[in-house]
């Protein structure tokens, strides 16, 4: 559940702020009478948001047996990849709000509707599809499990936040919020990667090396109460093999060098 909030949370809260921000610059050059362009945007980056999830998942219920397991990895270090590169890339843009600006302002300027558009609908599907594939691999490392309140909560507190931030005389600070979703995630594509590989282990892609190097079921089994919350947010496994164990702790040490080393930028 956890899992599911962050995850739509954080993706809804982007989006959310990309909309706000361009409300908020029509706002300021009296061209209100543009944000239905905005708003159509936004219905139809989530109408196609939903359409892809539909053929997503269409096409993952074709898949049997080793197919499945092979399609289950690819899906897992997609979303590993995809978490990654957005999260890093979020730690290089300073800017973002003032090169959307720029934009939303050029594009109105110009009486360009359509830029205004684009704009808004390519930020809503990109979050929605983002979204799709995150969901998908927390369902497949939770068993199989999707938890629809976590989702739809991280969702309505997203627009809920996203509502007040752009209401209030004095804004909050938005990024202390971002660095500590950031590292969740972080750990989140950590145990996406883990899992992934194991996924083509058990497709006999990639060979385990040793199964396993430990087993500590026993004491806190991935399947109990405790390690299935940990096993959704960030990979846990009692028993892995050394090959996972490997790429999780690489993956993982890598991103957390790149993170710490861009924050201080």
């Amino acid at each position: 559940m956890f899992a599911n909030f962050i995850i739509t949370f954080r993706e809804t809260l982007e989006a959310a702020l990309v909309v706000g921000i361009v409300l908020s610059i029509l706002k300021k050059m009296e061209e209100e009478k543009k944000n239905k362009y905005v708003y159509l945007a936004v219905i139809s980056g989530i109408a196609f948001s939903f359409l892809g999830a539909f053929l997503f998942e269409s096409l993952a219920g074709g898949f049997k047996g080793r197919a499945e397991q092979i399609f289950e990895g690819i899906v897992m270090l997609s979303g590993a990849f995809l978490i990654t590169t957005m999260i890093l890339w979020m730690m290089k843009q300073k800017n973002i709000s003032e090169n959307l600006a720029s934009k939303v302002t050029m594009h109105a300027e110009q009486s360009n509707p359509l830029g205004i558009f684009l704009i808004v609908f390519i930020a809503i599907l990109r979050e929605g599809i983002e979204t799709v594939i995150f969901l998908s691999a927390s369902s497949e490392m939770s068993g199989g499990n999707f938890n629809i309140l976590g989702a739809v909560l991280g969702i309505v507190s997203a627009i809920i936040l996203g509502f007040i931030f752009f209401n209030m005389t004095k804004k909050m600070n938005l990024k202390l919020f971002f660095n500590i979703s950031g590292i969740l995630l972080i750990l989140f594509a950590a145990g996406l990667v883990g899992y992934g590989v194991h996924e083509l282990e058990e497709a006999k892609i990639l060979s385990p090396i040793i199964y396993p190097i430990w087993d500590i079921n026993w004491f806190l089994n991935e399947k109990g109460n405790l390690g299935s919350v940990l096993k959704g947010l960030f990979g846990y496994n009692g028993n892995p093999s050394l090959l996972e164990t490997i790429f999780y702790l690489s993956y993982l040490i890598t991103v957390m060098i790149l993170w710490f080393k861009l924050k201080k930028k």
